[in-house]
C-alpha cells in the first residue's frame, strides 16, 4: 500500500513539536518511540508506521488547543477513536500526530423526553445503550465490535450493524455533533431536535473519515426497547439459495431487524470456538423480528412460508431468551473466531439484495481461481457483504494475492450495482479503488469539501482519495503553507 513520503522538516523538528504539543495539553502527549506504537496500526493491522506523538485529551477543548498548535505548524492530524478500523482509517503516517479520544467518555445529558443523549466521542457504542437501559431505552446501530469501537468512530466511518436493516447506520440516528475544524474552530452541526436550519453540514460530516474535523461530542437519537424480539436460524445446502430466501423475504414486504448471513467456513469456525450448537450446512440465515407476540406470530410465520419455498434443511425458532442468546452467539462471535483460519482481509461491498445469488457464486468462483478460501458472514438484509478472504502473512506474496482478490471482488459489487462499501468506510484499504465507483468529476466535487474545511489538506492524509488524484490537492496545499 503506497502511502506519501513524510516531511523530513517535522521529523528534524520531533522534539520541538512534542514540548509545544506538552505545553498546551499538559499530561495529554506520549512520544515514547515504544509507547506510541501502540498507535502504529488500527484492526487492518497488515499496515503500520508510528506516529510522530500521540494527544489524548479529555475535552473539546483540549482538541481545538491541539489543532489550532498543529495548523500553525503545519503539522498533519490523524484522529482515532478506539482503532477498530478495518480500512486503515486512523493509520498515521511517521510526520503526524494522532488524536485519540478513548479519555473523552463521558455521557453528557440524557433526555428520555426527546429521546436523545449526548456523549462524547471517546463513549464505546455498546455503553450508550447501557447507559440508558435502567429507563427503558437503547441506542440502534451495533456494529460487531460495539464492545470496543468508539461513537466518534462510528460517526466517522457511519458504522452500522446487524440491526441496521430496520433501524439505519448511524447516520439516521446521529442528530447534532460538536466538531473542531483544523484550525481550531469549534462548530456545532444539528441539533437535538435534527433538522437543523440551512446545509445539512451533519450529513456530510458523518461518514467523512476525519477528513473535514474531529467530532468530540454527538447527540445521539435513543429508543424505547421493543416489547419482545425473537430470532430463528434458517439451514440451507447453498450459499445462492441461502442468498435467494434473503431476496424472498425482502421482495414480500416483511422487515426483520436483522437478517444475518453464514456460510459453511464460518460456521464451522464459529462452532469450533463458540460452541453455539449450528447445523451441519452449507449456510445459514439468522432472521430477527421483533413488537408484541402476536406480531412476531405472524411475521414469523410469513417467513417460515417462504423460507419452506427454498427447501432449507432446518427451520429452528427460538422459544426462550436462553435459545435466542445461543443462535446469535455464533454471529456474533465469528470474525474473533475466523482468526482460527490464518490471518484475513475483512471486506465491505454492498450490493442489491437481488443479487446475492449470483454474487454469492462469484466469489465462490473468484475464490477457487485465486487460490484462496473466502468465508462469508455479513448484514444479508441490506446487502452489506464481508467476506473474509483467509492467507498466511508469513509467505511471500500472499498478502498480495488476498488484495488483489479483494479489489476484484469489490469491482464486482461496483458492477451489480452496488458500492465499495456499507460501513467499514474507505480508509487506505478502498482508496485506490475510488475511480472504480466514482468519474474524475464526482472526486472533484468531494476534494472541494475538503478544500472548505481543512484547505491544507492536514487532516488524515492518505485517506479516501486516490494517491494520483489527489496528489496536486496535497501539493497545492503544501507549497501554500
Amino acid at each position: 500500500m503506497d502511502m506519501p513520503a513524510p516531511d523530513t522538516r517535522l521529523l528534524a523538528r520531533r522534539d520541538q513539536i512534542v514540548a509545544l504539543l506538552q505545553q498546551a495539553v499538559p499530561g495529554a502527549v506520549i512520544s515514547d518511540p515504544v509507547q506510541t506504537r501502540a498507535y502504529e496500526c488500527d484492526a487492518l493491522a497488515a499496515y503500520r508506521c508510528p506516529p510522530l506523538a500521540v494527544v489524548l485529551p479529555r475535552s473539546t477543548d483540549e482538541v481545538a488547543a491541539v489543532l489550532r498548535l498543529c495548523h500553525a505548524e503545519r503539522v498533519p492530524v490523524v484522529p482515532r477513536g478506539a482503532g477498530t478500523s478495518l480500512a486503515g482509517g486512523s493509520m498515521p503516517t511517521s510526520d503526524a500526530v494522532v488524536i485519540g479520544l478513548a479519555r473523552m467518555n463521558a455521557v453528557l445529558d440524557v433526555n428520555s423526553g426527546d429521546r436523545t443523549i449526548r456523549v462524547q466521542a471517546g463513549r464505546t457504542n455498546l455503553s450508550v445503550s447501557q447507559a440508558v437501559e435502567g429507563i427503558g431505552f437503547f441506542y440502534a446501530p451495533d456494529p460487531s465490535s460495539q464492545l470496543a469501537c468508539a461513537i466518534g468512530g462510528n460517526i466517522a466511518m457511519n458504522s452500522g450493524g446487524a440491526h441496521c436493516l430496520k433501524y439505519g447506520v448511524t447516520t439516521n440516528n446521529l442528530l447534532g455533533a460538536t466538531m473542531v475544524l483544523m484550525d481550531g474552530t469549534v462548530v456545532e452541526l444539528g441539533g437535538p431536535m435534527g433538522e437543523a436550519a440551512g446545509l445539512d453540514l451533519l450529513g456530510v460530516t458523518c461518514g467523512s473519515e476525519g477528513q473535514l474535523g474531529i467530532v468530540t461530542e454527538a447527540v445521539l437519537r435513543i429508543l424505547p426497547r421493543p416489547a419482545g424480539a425473537r430470532p430463528v436460524l434458517i439451514a440451507f445446502d447453498s450459499s445462492e439459495t441461502a442468498g435467494a430466501c434473503v431476496a424472498g423475504i425482502i421482495r414480500a414486504g416483511i422487515l426483520p431487524v436483522a437478517i444475518e448471513f453464514m456460510d459453511r467456513p464460518c460456521i464451522h469456525a464459529t462452532e469450533e470456538h463458540a460452541r453455539a450448537g449450528y447445523p451441519d450446512c452449507e449456510a445459514l440465515l439468522i432472521v430477527e423480528v421483533e413488537g408484541t407476540p402476536p406480531e412476531i406470530d405472524e411475521q414469523l410465520r410469513l417467513i417460515r412460508d417462504i423460507a419452506q419455498t427454498f427447501a432449507p434443511l432446518e427451520f429452528r425458532e427460538s422459544r426462550s431468551e436462553a435459545e435466542s442468546a445461543r443462535i446469535w452467539l455464533g454471529r456474533k462471535s465469528a470474525f474473533g473466531a475466523m482468526g482460527q483460519l490464518g490471518d484475513y482481509l475483512c471486506l465491505d461491498g454492498t450490493i442489491p439484495v437481488s443479487s446475492l445469488p449470483h454474487v454469492l457464486g462469484r466469489i465462490g468462483e473468484m475464490s477457487a481461481a485465486a487460490g484462496l478460501r473466502v468465508a462469508n458472514v455479513f448484514h444479508a438484509g441490506d446487502g452489506n457483504m464481508h467476506p473474509l478472504i483467509i492467507f498466511d502473512a508469513n509467505t511471500p506474496g500472499d498478502l498480495q494475492r488476498a488484495e488483489a482478490l479483494g479489489a476484484d471482488i469489490l469491482r464486482l459489487c461496483v458492477q451489480v450495482g452496488g458500492c465499495l462499501t456499507g460501513e467499514h468506510g474507505v480508509g487506505i484499504e478502498k482508496r485506490d479503488l475510488m475511480d472504480v465507483q466514482f468519474t474524475t468529476d464526482d472526486l472533484e466535487a468531494q476534494m472541494r469539501i475538503k478544500d472548505a474545511f481543512d484547505p491544507r489538506w492536514l487532516l488524515n492524509p492518505a485517506k479516501v482519495f486516490p494517491l494520483h488524484v489527489s496528489a496536486a490537492r496535497r501539493r497545492g496545499a503544501s507549497d501554500a503553507a
